[in-house]
């Protein structure tokens, strides 16, 4: 790990005898970095996020942590070339407490609708997994996003179609299905990708696949059990843009088996999760003449639609988001969980404040 710090420094200071500027990164995935490199200098990028959390019981648990402390480098060798990479440097969110190199990948720009990538990227699936970790409205991901799209980065090679000003915008990716820090453990690949399309100027709607792999080549001793380790799992999505109005819903449905050891999204715990499991989510925001965004999230995650009420989770998020510029953020977030059988006190109350560079 010393190594791969001090390789990092130096390149980044070697960056900076070069005279090169400073922005925020557009976007985690290849294709929105890619669209953002006009020359063939590199770019810095990062941004932290410190928080606080109180929970709302008797024990009054509460912790200040970093949520994500991260920094990168993109840039162009050449027009048709570009590259991506970027350290997590909070001790809170990877599984050994130690930084980690977390996306690091080379873009092919063969077309506006075929950029290759190769390495380790985010798989391109759901919408909330696809919006940058700085840019979520609220400071969590939802329960489903982070339960069913794991591993949510993943070594493999895609292909990117389209950008921001197309109607039409899709991702294909053949994928490890293992996580980051560690190799395959089979011999199969997952397939992953999602699409989305621009119905109107205020509507779009998309959807997103997996067919995968999760289980050790040991663990499927002969091919008459192959189809029963495979897992596969489908989204829906929306997102509707009324002039200061946001609204955005998904819905997943997940089956097969699974592999805890990937780890859940950004940290979070992966719970045990049955031969069928499905969540969703809605969420509003505003935003306001004072910089202000309020925003509502409502949220169900069932992870074992065939036992009833066992681990089934709904959860309301109320909050509000105040931007002092476009490079520091304030969020706030109070987190109403809902149980359906015993009452247990573990509301939460979230304070995120986060800068870009």
């Amino acid at each position: 790990m010393k190594n791969i710090l001090y390789i990092f420094l130096v390149i980044v200071f070697s960056f900076q005898a070069n005279n090169l500027f400073a922005q925020g990164c557009e976007g985690d995935d290849p294709a929105t970095a890619n669209d953002s490199l006009s020359t063939n200098k590199p770019i810095i990028f990062g941004y932290v996020q410190a928080q606080y959390d109180y929970t709302l019981n008797d024990a009054n648990e509460n912790t200040f942590r970093f949520k994500r402390a991260r920094i990168g480098a993109r840039g162009k060798i050449i027009n048709d070339f570009s590259y991506y990479f970027m350290l997590e440097t909070s001790p809170f969110i990877g599984s050994s407490g130690d930084a980690y190199l977390m996306d690091a990948f080379i873009t092919y720009n063969a077309d506006n609708w075929a950029r290759i990538s190769v390495g380790s990227f985010k798989q391109p699936f759901s919408l909330e997994v696809a919006t940058p970790c700085h840019s979520l409205t609220t400071i969590d991901r939802s329960i489903v996003a982070d339960q069913l799209v794991a591993p949510q980065r993943d070594f493999g090679i895609a292909i990117f179609g389209g950008n921001k000003y197309t109607k039409l915008n899709y991702s294909v990716a053949l994928m490890n299905g293992s996580g980051l820090r560690v190799k395959d453990n089979n011999k199969k690949k997952d397939i992953i990708g999602r699409a989305t399309y621009k119905v109107a100027d205020f509507l779009t709607v998309g959807g997103s696949f997996r067919y995968g792999f999760p289980i050790k080549d040991e663990d499927t001793p002969n091919n008459d059990r192959e189809n029963d380790h495979v897992r596969q799992t489908f989204g829906g999505e929306f997102l509707l843009n009324l002039n200061n109005l946001h609204v955005q819903g998904e819905y997943i449905y997940d089956e097969g088996d699974d592999n805890p050891a990937a780890g859940g999204g950004c940290g979070a715990e992966p719970v045990p999760l049955g031969w069928i499991r499905t969540g969703g989510y809605i969420m509003a925001s505003y935003d306001t003449k004072w910089n202000i965004q309020p925003v509502f999230k409502y949220e169900y995650f069932d992870p074992n639609i065939d036992v009833k009420d066992i681990g089934y989770q709904e959860m309301m998020t109320i909050g509000a988001n105040y931007f002092f510029n476009d490079k520091v953020r304030l969020q706030i977030n109070y987190q109403a969980h809902i149980e359906t059988i015993n009452n247990v006190d573990n509301d939460m109350l979230l304070a995120q404040l986060q800068i870009k560079f």
